[in-house]
């Protein structure tokens, strides 16, 4: 099956967590700073949980490549 790859700018991010809450499989928030973890960067293509995450990133520090294979 086919995968994306997902990247995240951690400068970028301003830690409100809404990654984590979207698609808490994929994303999750450093302890120490609160911001984006990625913790599986390639997940399946079609996972509706990472465009919707990916739509509700406040600071667009989500990117997700659908090339990638």
């Amino acid at each position: 099956m086919t995968k994306v790859r997902i990247s995240a700018d951690r400068e970028r991010c301003i830690g409100s967590g809404m990654c984590a809450l979207t698609a808490p499989e994929v994303f999750d928030q450093d302890e120490g700073d609160g911001r984006v973890r990625v913790l599986d960067p390639r997940p399946q293509r079609g996972h509706s949980a990472v465009r919707d995450a990916l739509d509700a990133c406040p600071s667009g520090a989500l990117d997700v490549d659908e090339s990638w294979d």
